[in-house]
This record gives C-alpha cells, sequence and structure tokens, in this order.
C-alpha cells in the first residue's frame, strides 16, 4: 500500500509514495554503507565545505520547502521559514565547529604519547517525527555527517515529501549520493534496519513508546542510541516575576507550532499572589489567538497534522473537564474542514486528570495554582517527563539556582522560553530520554571516544 501524504488544512490528498520492499531497503542500506567507507576519510575541510553547501541551498529555497512543510502537516506558513532559516545555521555551524568538536586531545599519561581522538561509527538510522520535519532531521543530520558518519532516515509517515527533499539537499549539494538516504517504510519495519548489521546505531524523536520499543530493538543488537521523547513542560512564575513577559513566554512556548512540540509550555504553575491577575490577562490573550489556513501570514495557529492528532487532544481536554478542570478558552472543535483546534486554557487543573497527567500535544495550557515556590517546584516536577521547564522571577540569582538545582529538566530556561539552539545541548531525563542533540555533545554521540597510547 501506498504511503499518502493529506494536507490537514483541507483534508485533501497531496501525494503518495510506495512503501519500499524489504529488498530494496537492504540494497539502500548497502549503498550507503559502501558510501560510508570513503566518506570517513575525507578530509574535515571537505565535508564542511559540503555542509556550508547543503545550508545555502536550504536560504535559497526557504519558499518552496516552508510551503511543503506548510503543505504537509500544517505549520504556519511564517513559521515554516523560520525552521528552514534554523536548519541552514545548524549547517553553518557545525561546518565551523566540527573540526573543533572532534579535535584530538593531548592527555599527560606514562606513554611518550597518549591522546583521545574521535571516529565515526557508521551509519546512524535516524527515526523522526512529523512536527519539525526539517529541523529534527538537519539537528542530527549536520553534526552526524561532519563526524564522518552516514545517514539513513526513516521520517513520519505524513511528511515523505519533506524526507525526501532533505535527501535531495544533501544531494545537491555534492554529497555522495548514498551517504545520505531516505527509507520510505512503515514504522513495523524499523526493527528490521535497526537488526542490520551495517547500521551502527540509531536517533529517535518521539513519543516515549516510540522510544521504548527502539530502545529495546536496539538494545538487542548493542547499539547505540539517543533518544528524545515527550515532554510535559512546567512553566513557574513566581510572586515577583514580570507578569508581561512571562505571559508572552508563556504564550509562545505554548502556541509555537499550532502547540505541536515537546518542549511546549504545556503546564502554567502560577504561585497564589499573582495567580489571578496572571489568570486575567492570559485569558484574554488566548481568546484572542486566531487559527485557519497556514499560508495565511496573518494566523496565529495553524492547522493540527492529523485530524486524528486533534481528535484525541480534544478527548483529552473532555476527560479533563468532566473530572473537574474549567475551561476558560477554547475547547471546541471548530465547523469545517481541516484538523484546527482553537487555543484553549484549563484552569483548576489537578492530578488525575489528562491535563496535570498526561502530555497535551496541542494548543492546550493547564493553568495551576500553587502557594508558592516550594510547591511550584514540587508541581513542576510531578511529572514522568524532564525534558525542558521554565522559572520567571525579577531574582535572577533565585531564577539560576531554581533551574539548576531544583527542577528535574535537561533545559532549563529563566525569563525565557524554552528552545533548542544548536550552540547548546539538547534532550531530557526521565521518560523524556537520554543523551543529547546539539553542541559538542551532540556531534560526539555517535562517535568513537578512541584511547590511542604509544610507547
Amino acid at each position: 500500500m501506498p504511503i499518502e501524504s493529506i494536507n490537514p488544512a483541507t483534508g485533501e490528498k497531496i501525494a503518495e509514495y510506495p512503501e519500499m520492499t524489504a529488498e530494496e531497503v537492504a540494497a539502500i542500506v548497502g549503498r550507503a554503507h559502501d558510501a560510508w567507507r570513503d566518506w570517513r576519510t575525507r578530509p574535515m575541510d571537505d565535508r564542511a565545505a559540503l555542509m556550508r553547501k547543503a545550508g545555502a541551498l536550504l536560504e535559497e529555497r526557504k519558499e518552496k520547502y516552508a510551503a511543503l512543510m506548510t503543505a504537509e502537516m500544517g505549520k504556519p506558513i511564517v513559521q515554516a521559514r523560520a525552521e528552514v532559516d534554523k536548519c541552514a545555521w545548524v549547517c553553518r555551524f557545525y561546518a565551523d565547529e566540527a573540526p573543533r568538536f572532534l579535535a584530538r586531545e593531548a592527555v599527560s599519561t606514562d606513554a611518550t604519547t597518549s591522546y583521545v581522538a574521535y571516529q565515526p561509527l557508521g551509519l546512524v538510522l535516524a527515526v523522526m517525527p512529523w512536527n519539525f520535519p526539517l529541523w529534527q532531521v538537519f539537528r542530527f543530520a549536520a553534526p552526524a555527517l561532519m563526524a564522518g558518519n552516514g545517514g539513513l532516515l526513516k521520517h513520519a509517515s505524513n511528511v515523505y515529501g519533506c524526507a525526501l527533499a532533505i535527501e535531495e539537499v544533501f544531494r545537491d549539494a555534492g554529497f555522495p549520493e548514498h551517504i545520505f538516504r531516505t527509507l520510505v517504510i512503515g514504522s513495523s519495519k524499523v526493527a528490521d534496519v535497526i537488526a542490520d548489521s551495517r547500521v551502527a546505531a540509531v536517533t529517535l524523536t518521539g513519543s516515549t513508546p516510540a522510544g521504548k520499543a527502539v530502545a529495546a530493538a536496539a538494545g538487542r543488537a548493542l547499539k547505540k542510541t539517543v533518544l528524545e521523547l515527550g515532554g510535559s513542560d512546567p512553566y513557574v512564575v513566581l510572586e515577583d516575576a514580570d507578569l508581561e513577559q512571562a505571559m508572552g513566554a508563556c504564550l509562545t512556548g505554548r502556541l509555537l507550532n499550532t502547540g505541536q512540540s515537546c518542549i511546549a509550555a504545556k503546564r502554567w504553575i502560577v504561585v497564589e499572589r499573582v495567580y489571578e491577575e496572571f489568570c486575567a490577562a492570559v485569558t484574554s490573550a488566548m481568546a484572542a489567538q486566531r487559527f485557519g489556513d497556514p499560508m495565511d501570514e496573518t494566523i496565529d495557529l495553524g492547522a493540527m497534522a492529523r485530524a486524528d492528532l486533534r481528535d484525541e487532544l480534544h478527548d483529552q481536554v473532555t476527560r479533563s473537564v468532566a473530572a473537574g478542570a474549567t475551561c476558560l478558552t477554547g475547547g471546541e472543535i471548530p465547523e469545517g474542514p481541516g484538523a484546527f483546534y482553537p487555543a484553549t486554557l484549563l484552569a483548576n487543573v489537578v492530578p488525575g486528570m489528562p491535563a496535570y497527567d498526561e502530555e497535551m500535544f496541542g494548543p492546550v495550557a493547564s493553568l495551576i495554582r500553587v502557594a508558592d515556590e516550594a510547591e511550584a517546584i514540587r508541581v513542576a516536577n510531578d511529572t514522568p517527563f524532564g525534558l525542558g521547564a521554565a522559572v520567571f522571577t525579577a531574582d535572577t540569582t533565585r531564577g539560576e539556582r531554581i533551574a539548576r538545582w531544583e527542577l528535574e529538566a535537561g533545559c532549563c530556561f529563566v525569563n525565557d522560553f524554552v528552545r533548542s539552539d544548536p550552540r547548546l545541548p539538547f534532550g531530557g531525563v526521565k521518560e523524556s530520554g537520554y543523551g543529547r542533540e546539539l553542541g559538542p555533545f551532540g556531534i560526539r554521540e555517535f562517535v568513537n571516544v578512541k584511547t590511542v597510547y604509544v610507547r
């Protein structure tokens, strides 16, 4: 059966892609492995020149690739253009910094010479999600290819146009033809690819259940994994916070990409002293958010990626309200075509509700009232997830203490919304996964950290 791409804003079919057979997949893996044997020996400067060309092509083709993302998964077009720019940035960043990140490191021992060297592992299989269909891939691919690895991409089934476009970028930039390939397959075939002896490692961005399945398959084959999984990020608003600044960060952090982000600001935890003021202002701001045609540059929210995901989100909202939550705005599926959902704010959220216990992957925020800082930290950490977190306070020393020592997350921000940055490591703890992407740590995840000792 072919894999179909459906425009979530209209319900119309965009394209269909024949699923590859096991024989076709094996042949692609073989050609990629052969290409890697040469690629791993290419000088770093040669790799960097090609990576810079890839970044330049992304900028040249920004409108084309942005429109493709918007058509395939409903991303607002303005945000889609920004995503292409960010991909170009990560290409340039690793082209510039990879030689430093992977430079030989001398170590003083009893040897005549001893040092640490970083060498590529081989082919890295990336199992990627639909929500940032270019960025999620390039943030793995740029460091992996600069380190001398090859890449195999199993993208989400609703964004195979984007997957093939990424392959096109690397090919047109002059990379070896098979060093980065897309596998058009369903999720059921991923374990077979992981088991292939020519695949050295796996990286996945996606749900916690998907991460557990991939980790189990990789564990059976003793292969390195990096997992960036779900999140239920807390944003803590303390009594001395600049409420306008905090509200702006909460709105941006929750509604960016129509709320479909693992590091979205999903739980707003506000201390009693400023709760009513914050609640009134943010309710009004949420109610003013406009959804509609994602090609319209004036809208705030596009379509959700699929109708079934929109319906699952609405079910979580409905069950939360049935359990006692108050819907302050939104919370109704609009009439008409398209997988749209309004900005929705739930108050009186407590444990036992989906809005408290589960990841809400869409434009829905949970507003939680707490007595003080101590209770805010306890509630923030009362989740199986640990990807991102933020705290808002006029006392930056206090905020830094909370971010560094108190909040259980891989990325903690003070007075700003959580986001990824090529210069900083990105990843989580607990059920949000393990390993790191980006920064120097990201490029070192898929290398052999080799000791060389000469006497």
